[in-house]
């Protein structure tokens, strides 16, 4: 059963690549790929996220895919809409378009470029929050944006309501703990690293915003699922079976090697926008054999 929008959801959201055909949005694709994550019994999809390639798509390309994307999942799982932007304006607005489109929640990412400051940073998220009624997942990505929210300013910014979760994507674990010490009552945590999922679930969170499940969305969901079934010894052997994959993943910036596995497994183009590029003939060598083909 769906959740209400009051809550999140818990297990593996997919965040979804948008499948591109001759520079505009394969929508053929987008709906082949919806159902595989459907099928596969992820608990929400992720659109215009970072593996959506959100900051390459135009306002409008934007504001269709928000709304398509929505029609297309048709309630089946949790419809999660990242309305990240360096523009607090802007991201309002797309989070009340995401709102009206049947989102269940927005993927707030920490402003990039800008360069806010401790309180601007503060006031963009509780500016967006105020927004809608919709629950909130801060998105920590330091490697992308340049700022790396501490365990303090989570903690003052999670003060706000609406702001319920967090997706987090930094490159160490060490500050998890604190996190879950200070704001475990307040927000769900989600990994924000396939990698990151067993210790990230064993610290109370909650589940995944996973790049993987994007081809696996069932042995994902299995990770997550027998993690919390207290079957950790299965758990662990299936993430560590996928640990290899994961890696190629994010051996070159993602999403390109992502589309280069969805390619090979003919379920989406390859085509990927500049500034990112193809992967190197290697890696989808490697990509290739990891997948079986």
């Amino acid at each position: 059963m769906k959740q209400p929008k009051s809550a999140l959801f818990r297990g593996v959201c997919t965040a979804l690549a948008t499948p591109f055909r001759d520079g505009g949005i394969d929508w053929d694709a987008l709906a082949e790929l919806i159902e595989l994550q459907i099928a596969g019994g992820v608990a929400a999809i992720c659109i215009c996220g970072t593996t959506g390639e959100a900051a390459t798509l135009s306002d409008g390309e934007r504001l269709q895919l928000v709304a398509r994307a929505g029609e297309m999942i048709g309630g089946r799982c949790d419809y999660v809409v990242g309305v990240g932007s360096p523009s607090t304006a802007r991201s309002v607005s797309y989070a009340r378009f995401a709102a009206a489109n049947g989102a269940d929640a927005l993927l707030v990412v920490t402003p990039y470029y800008n360069k806010g400051t401790h309180d601007g940073i503060t006031r963009h998220f509780h500016t967006v929050a105020d927004s809608t009624d919709l629950p909130v997942i801060l998105y920590n990505v330091p490697s992308r944006t340049g700022v790396d929210l501490t365990v303090a300013h989570l903690t003052e910014i999670a003060a706000h309501p609406n702001i319920r979760g967090l997706k987090e994507a930094g490159d160490s674990l060490a500050k998890l703990p604190d996190f879950m010490a200070a704001l475990g009552g307040k927000m769900q945590l989600y990994a924000g690293n396939d990698a990151a999922i067993l210790p990230t679930l064993a610290l109370g969170g909650s589940g995944v915003v996973s790049v993987l499940s994007n081809l696996l969305p069932a042995e994902v969901t299995d990770i997550c699922q027998l993690f919390f079934d207290g079957k950790t010894a299965e758990a662990r052997r299936l993430s560590l079976a996928l640990l290899p994959l994961t890696h190629l993943l994010f051996r070159e910036t993602n999403p390109a090697p992502l589309k280069c596995a969805l390619e090979l497994l003919g379920l989406a183009r390859g085509e990927i926008r500049l500034p990112l590029s193809e992967v190197s003939p290697a890696l989808r060598e490697e990509l290739r054999e990891a997948l079986g083909l």
